[in-house]
């Protein structure tokens, strides 16, 4: 898959994906506005404009990366596993992604509802799973 930002500075090359998920913590709430909805394609993401990307270290297991030219959310990046979570928008294929999971349900507000049916977790089932 090859995505890139609103303004070009940095393309994003990543092994083909074909389901999106919904994060709905508070952190990518308060990012994005809203879910942070991601692709995740395993590892070989590579990135042309790195010098572009900005970091922000959100917890102390992960970093939020955008595009320091045009502020286009880019990853969050889990960095014990050095694993990528993309923005799924970045990509032309995002509509065809289908909607595979949400996390961090528990937090979600009641303001909003995704009518697919998808997997569910709460914080606690992700907080357990990424500690294997």
């Amino acid at each position: 898959m090859e995505g890139s930002c609103v303004c070009g500075a940095v393309t994003i090359t990543a092994p083909d994906c074909d389901t999106m998920d919904a994060c709905h913590c508070d952190t990518c709430r308060n990012w994005g506005g809203g879910p942070f909805m991601t692709v995740h394609p395993g590892p070989g993401v590579q990135f042309d404009g790195k010098d572009k990307v900005k970091a922000y270290r959100s917890s102390d297991w992960a970093e939020r990366g955008f595009c320091g030219e045009c502020g286009t959310h880019l990853y969050y990046h889990l960095l014990p596993r050095d694993e990528y979570f993309l923005a799924a928008g970045l990509f032309a294929e995002s509509a065809a992604f289908k909607f595979k999971r949400q996390i961090f349900v528990d937090r979600k507000p009641a303001s909003y509802t995704f009518a697919n049916d998808t997997e569910q977790m709460t914080a606690a089932q992700v907080f357990a799973l990424a500690s294997g």
